[in-house]
């Protein structure tokens, strides 16, 4: 877990609430040894990526099947200690789009999420934590794309500035509203 540990040590929080959730990443960090596998039940580190076209005007987003939304791709780290690894093979799975580039080798976002119980193929998952990086990828939207069934409905590449109204989660709007921010910012 060293390097993901490194990574949230060096991360410059973009606001209030990346300062806070990195002070508690830090913290749940010196309790538990378990944050990279689904073991830890409170708590656990996840990577997301957030993919634009080359005009960097567009989003590649999935419908999610749990959340019933418009969101981003990502998922556990299940073990691996490269975050951006994580956010890169979680893309590939959830859309089928086969190229990406890394706009940064550092996250774009850091979030604690809230995830409510659930069930998951066939089983119930307790309400937890997800401790998320999110990175910036770029890749070309004539590439071919796909749903994954079993976690998602559809694969569209949506507006950059619809993914909010789009987004039917409350906090998620507000997570995607930052990373657009930044983006039109270009502080990546």
């Amino acid at each position: 877990m060293q390097n993901t540990l490194q990574i949230i040590k060096e991360y410059t929080p973009f606001n209030q609430q990346e300062e806070k959730d990195k002070q508690t990443m830090l913290f749940a960090c010196q309790i538990f040894n378990n944050l990279l596998t689904r073991e830890n039940p409170f708590c656990h580190f996840t990577a997301s990526a957030f993919v634009l076209n080359k005009q960097k005007n567009k989003v590649l987003c999935c419908f999610h099947n749990i959340y019933n939304s418009w969101g981003w791709v990502g998922g556990h780290a299940d073990g691996t200690d490269n975050p951006l690894a994580v956010a890169q093979k979680e893309a590939q799975e959830e859309t089928n789009i086969k190229a990406l580039t890394p706009l940064s080798a550092l996250p774009i976002s850091l979030d604690i999420l809230t995830t409510d119980g659930h069930f998951k193929n066939g089983y119930y998952v307790s309400g937890h934590l997800h401790f998320n990086l999110c990175y910036l990828f770029e890749a070309d939207q004539n590439q071919p794309i796909k749903p994954k069934p079993d976690e998602n409905k559809s694969v569209e590449w949506i507006e950059l500035n619809k993914l909010p109204l789009l987004a039917r989660e409350p906090q998620m709007k507000t997570v995607y509203q930052k990373i657009i921010q930044r983006i039109k910012n270009n502080k990546f």
